[in-house]
């Protein structure tokens, strides 16, 4: 999820140009396409095909790699009696990560991306759900692989043993890996686009993660379109976790697809990308969520614009980042909108208004989540929405689920999202008169304000703008008396000459200046105005830099951090007291809502 724009310090490209006209390519157009067969197109190449610190692979080397593990796969798979293998990864941006989901799409197996950031006991319940036969794991995870092993009782290999390509004996922990040169898979020609590949739990931002079904098609399709971006010339940059699906459809299936060289770094680092663009000549990278917003707060160079850098393609960056990102860096910001399901797409449109998403392609619609019925166009003036009563909705696909081909071992989950032949995003969003959609926040994050429904992703937009603010999330917390308040949580640009950057508490935060400028703002009503104002020096996130914002409505104002509010029939705001959290918890009690505040 994300807005959409498009932004650069001169005019689009043709190649930028037709990428956006690429992103709007159907799955039929590329349905015959497999991951598969993109691999092995890629068989005979000899230029380089993956970096990793100081190693290099070619193309050649990487597919000869992928074949001998899919003989390895398929190995383990007979001897377990399997018609195919789940292989459960615990690994960070390393190359055995690609090694592995190349065999899988050329074996015919399954990999299993989980997320490393989970709790052991959450991950073995993720493992089961998805049938994990073995697990592949680094030396950072090795006693985390254990933990999981004792209880699902699978085998560990260690993730070296998968690199090295004379294979080695794993010891007394896992089964050696045996890497011949043969490769018995199914044939490119008897793959087909439905074939399960892979399987990417979603973010969790708003509920449990759920194991989401990847084909050869769901990979290979953007990986096609995202393509037209590229030339063999160019250098993808991959530091979004691998185990969610952005960094594997915008930034590993373009480089396959396209020839370009694939440069992986291990995790996102904010003060390493650009000097990592540098050193590798990157072209292209992917990012996702708030990377651009810490790119940003490192402190600017004289020669940021001196760089190889030409596209910057990911989603939810917020509109503010991905103007100033374009323009400190001399590059173009592609934020289109997608989803781990990639049952819709919105393609950026460079015409359309400041934070549209785009225009709604076909077949895409917004509907009342009660009634169904489609919700009439946003009334805006001078930036500010009249109608949201009525104009807010649910992003559906009344065409059909696209790209999206269900969940794992979940049909709770399916029946949630494909309901009479639709799909239905859980994300909020309003459309003008002209078709263009705009992003208002997902279906957890919508707030009543006296009586009156609120978007967070507009209030967001506004705050962003504020000088200083690096990153801001909005999201609801109980009101005493009825419905919801606005609280807003703010990561300011880091003080200069600051021996210790994470230390808590900030004073220099200008809440005069801040109120001035959200009173000038006529795009932002009286009741979008928070309430609370927390100041942090990071926000909850997933690896893939998206804000846990159930986390932070959890905590509200009863937090360590410095919070500012502006209680009730009283103006402007105010520092937070242990006296003040102590009326607010009894003036909840006087309404019978203390339970509201029990966490």
């Amino acid at each position: 999820m994300g807005g959409a724009s498009e932004s650069a310090h001169s005019p689009m490209t043709p190649a930028a140009a037709g990428g956006a006209e690429a992103l709007a390519k159907t799955a039929t157009e590329t349905a015959a396409e497999t991951l598969a067969a993109l691999i092995e197109r890629r068989g005979a190449d000899d230029r380089p095909g993956l970096l990793f610190e100081d190693r290099v692979w070619t193309w050649r080397e990487y597919v000869a790699q992928c074949r001998s593990l899919a003989t390895w796969m398929a190995g383990r798979a007979a001897a377990l009696g399997k018609d195919t293998l789940h292989v459960g990864v615990l690994l960070d941006n390393v190359p055995e990560l690609v090694f592995l989901l190349g065999a899988a799409a050329l074996s015919g197996n399954v990999l299993v991306a989980l997320n490393t950031t989970r709790a052991a006991s959450d991950l073995a319940r993720d493992a089961r759900a998805t049938h994990v036969d073995l697990l592949v794991a680094e030396g950072s995870y090795a006693a985390l692989a254990d933990q999981m092993a004792a209880e699902l009782h699978v085998p560990v290999v260690p993730a070296d043993a998968v690199r090295r390509p004379e294979g080695r004996s794993a010891g007394p922990r896992a089964d050696a890996v045996r890497l011949d040169r043969a490769h018995t898979g199914p044939g490119v020609d008897a793959v087909r686009g439905n074939a399960l590949t892979m399987l990417i739990f979603t973010s969790g931002t708003s509920g449990r993660p759920r194991a989401v079904k990847v084909t050869q098609r769901k990979i290979a399709v953007p990986g096609m379109s995202l393509a037209a971006l590229l030339t063999p010339e160019d250098v993808v940059y991959c530091s979004m976790p691998l185990f969610h699906s952005g960094a594997i459809m915008a930034a590993y299936a373009p480089a396959v697809a396209s020839g370009a060289a694939l440069v992986l770094r291990r995790r996102f680092s904010a003060s390493g990308l650009m000097p990592d663009v540098r050193k590798y000549g990157c072209t292209y990278l992917h990012y996702v969520g708030k990377a651009l917003s810490y790119v940003l707060a490192t402190p600017e160079r004289p020669d940021d614009r001196d760089n190889t850098l030409k596209i910057a393609f990911g989603n939810e960056g917020s509109a503010i980042a991905t103007r100033r990102f374009g323009e400190r860096f001399g590059c173009h910001v592609i934020d289109a909108f997608g989803s781990t399901e990639t049952a819709i797409s919105i393609s950026p449109d460079p015409a359309g208004p400041p934070g549209c998403l785009g225009r709604l392609p076909e077949g895409v619609e917004i509907r009342d989540p009660l009634t169904g019925r489609p919700c009439p166009p946003a009334v805006i003036e001078g930036g500010r929405l009249l109608n949201a009563e009525e104009a807010i909705g649910e992003l559906v696909n009344t065409a059909g689920a696209g790209l999206f081909d269900g969940y794992y071992n979940d049909p709770e989950a399916d029946v949630e999202r494909v309901r009479d032949g639709a799909f239905w995003s859980g994300d909020l969003a309003y459309a003008d008169k002209e078709g263009y959609v705009f992003f208002a926040g997902r279906g957890t994050e919508r707030l009543r304000v006296d009586g009156e429904n609120l978007a967070v992703a507009p209030i967001e937009g506004v705050i962003r703008e504020f000088p200083g603010v690096v990153e801001a999330a909005v999201y609801p917390v109980p009101d005493a008396a009825a419905g919801d308040q606005v609280m807003a949580a703010l990561v300011l640009t880091p003080e200069p000459d600051t021996p210790e950057p994470d230390t808590p508490e900030r004073d220099d935060f200008d809440i005069a200046s801040f109120s001035a400028f959200l009173a000038r703002r006529d795009d932002l009503g009286a009741k979008a105005v928070p309430r609370y104002i927390r100041i942090s020096t990071a926000l909850p996130q997933t690896p893939s830099n998206k804000v846990i914002k159930r986390r932070l409505a959890s905590e509200g104002w009863r937090v360590g951090d410095p919070v500012w509010w502006r209680p009730p029939r009283e103006d402007g705001w105010r520092r937070l007291t242990p006296e003040d959290t102590t009326e607010i918890a009894n003036e909840f009690a006087r309404h019978g809502r203390q339970h509201l505040l029990e966490s």
